[in-house]
Formats: structure tokens, C-alpha cells, sequence
């Protein structure tokens, strides 16, 4: 099978005001896409990423109102690192420190420079310095070129056996490409730029509580409906059960649960987030999946205003 790479990271917020504003105005990334849970039309889904949203940029958000925070552990992804340009980290600190945002000098894994930066909710972010990462950051929102996050780098999960988590990525593609201590960290080679998993053993760690500021599933990335059939049909092999392809609406995604207990994705590359809008608009207006059409009226006056 042919993964590219992370596709997005969907992740859970305590409030939709707070996560827009840390991710637009703070991180610079631009929302490409305003729409809403299938599962729960009374809850946003946000979406944030490079200018057009590219696989291996985006990080998705449900924003439940009031949701208790999540708790850390093992089973499930305790970092999403993104890609900065060399030595943009200075810059990013004092611009963190202006805004008040907790951060602190990252101090590796395997040699990495740059910063661990905490979100709203208590999420774990690393801005990682990386040299050969020749995608373009978005530079709408405020963070100009030399400085501006050009989109993932990886995720880091953290289990209590990497063993078979391991070999599920390796059936996908990846290989071992360092390990130090209880980590190890795979690569997906020919890669979109957010091609690095790292695997952390922590077997005496308690299982992770979902809640705010926790990962939902890390979504990988193929190019196409038949790509994904591939993968599809790959990956039963290897013993995942794994749904049917699910529409939805900017992607077509199948979803299965790893053996270290975290919710894998693989997401196609089409549509794209302007199938519905034109580029110079994404992420404005309201977009609502078709089953939902019907209760705009309602949804609007029951979602949190997050542009005033």
C-alpha cells in the first residue's frame, strides 16, 4: 500500500472560541474548513492547516462545551509535532511569550531544536526545527515566511507495548528508522513531510481518559479511493478490522483501532476542503454535511460564535 503520511490529526477542545483563536491567531494557521460532527451536528468541527488545507497540515478539532479535561497516559497520541524552518524557534518563543502561551525549550528526542508548547486545553505541541522541509507555511495569519509553520512532523504515541503498534506501521509502510531508550521512531519513506511516528513505551503508565485536549485518531494519507481499497484490503489481511470506506464530504476515510488502543484513519487525498468553497474563502462560511442541511436554522443558534 501506498501511505503518504499523516493526513490529519483530530483532536477534542473545551470550547470552539479558544481553539480558533490559539491556532489561527497564535500558531498563524489558517481554518480551512467550518463544518460540524456528523455524529453531533450541535458540535463544530474545525479544521486548521496550510493554505489549502494539504494532507500532513491539518489538525481537526470537536469542540465540546464543557467537556472534562482529557487525562494522559498510554493508548493513545501524546504529541503532534509540527515542521518550523532552522532557527525560527527564537522568534516563535518571544512571540509566546508576548501571548502568554506556556512553552519551553525541546531538548530532543534524537538532537531535535525547537519548542514544547502547550495548548488551551493542556495539549502537547512541539514546534521542531527541520532543514529539509521544502512545503510553503501559511502566511495569512500573521507569521511571515521565514517563521511560519509549514505542517506536521509527526505524532508521538505512547503505549504499553510498541511491539504490535509497530508492526501494524510497518505493514503500512514505515520503518525503523532510530530508537533511543523506549523510544522508537519509524519513517515513511518518499513521504508528504509529516512522515515520522514515534513509538514511547510506557508500561507501567495508566491507560489515557479521553476529555479535552486529548487526540481523537491520527489519519494517514493515501491519494485515492483505489489506494485506499489497497490499504483496505492489506491491512485485514494483517488482522485489523477495519470499517467501510465512510464519506466524508472533503475526504473518504476507513477506521480501525490499533493494538495499543489508538484510533488509526486512512483518509483519501480527494476531494479536497474546496470542494465546497472557493480557495480565497475556505474555512469562512458554514458548511454543513448534507444530512444536516435541513437543521441549519437550528444548528446556527445553538453553535458558539467564534470570529467575534
Amino acid at each position: 500500500m501506498k501511505i503518504n503520511g499523516l493526513h490529519h490529526v483530530t483532536a477534542l477542545a473545551s470550547g470552539a472560541r479558544s481553539n480558533n483563536a490559539f491556532y489561527t491567531q497564535a500558531l498563524g494557521l489558517r481554518r480551512v474548513k467550518k463544518t460540524v460532527n456528523f455524529d453531533a451536528p450541535d458540535t463544530y468541527h474545525l479544521y486548521y492547516g496550510d493554505e489549502r488545507g494539504r494532507p500532513g497540515t491539518a489538525i481537526t478539532y470537536f469542540p465540546f462545551a464543557g467537556i472534562g479535561q482529557g487525562g494522559k497516559g498510554t493508548g493513545a497520541a501524546s504529541e503532534v509535532a509540527y515542521s518550523i524552518p532552522v532557527g525560527a524557534s527564537g522568534w516563535w518563543a518571544e512571540r509566546l511569550t508576548t501571548l502568554e502561551i506556556p512553552h519551553a525549550r525541546r531538548e530532543g528526542p534524537f538532537g531535535e531544536t525547537g519548542l514544547d508548547v502547550t495548548g488551551p486545553d493542556g495539549e502537547a505541541i512541539a514546534l521542531v526545527e527541520v532543514a529539509d522541509d521544502a512545503r510553503e507555511g501559511w502566511t495569512g495569519g500573521g507569521v511571515d515566511a521565514a517563521h511560519a509553520i509549514r505542517g506536521f512532523r509527526g505524532v508521538t504515541l505512547r503505549l504499553r507495548e510498541t511491539a504490535p503498534t509497530q508492526a501494524i506501521l510497518e505493514a503500512m509502510g514505515y520503518a525503523v528508522e532510530a530508537v533511543d531508550g523506549a523510544r522508537t521512531r519509524l519513517k515513511i519513506a518518499g513521504g508528504n513531510g509529516a512522515d515520522l511516528v514515534d513509538l514511547v513505551a510506557a508500561p507501567n503508565e495508566p491507560r489515557a481518559a479521553e476529555g479535552a485536549g486529548s487526540v481523537h485518531h491520527v489519519a494517514f494519507s493515501v491519494s485515492d479511493r483505489a489506494a485506499q481499497d489497497e490499504a483496505r484490503r492489506a491491512l485485514t489481511e494483517a488482522g485489523a478490522q477495519i470499517t467501510p470506506p465512510i464519506d466524508r464530504d472533503y475526504f473518504w476515510a476507513i477506521y480501525f483501532r490499533t493494538p495499543g488502543g489508538v484510533l488509526f484513519e486512512i483518509a483519501t487525498d480527494e476531494p479536497g476542503f474546496d470542494r465546497d468553497e472557493a480557495p480565497e474563502a475556505l474555512g469562512t462560511a458554514l458548511k454543513l454535511p448534507r444530512q444536516h442541511e435541513r437543521l441549519r436554522t437550528r444548528i446556527e443558534e445553538i453553535l458558539e460564535p467564534i470570529d467575534a
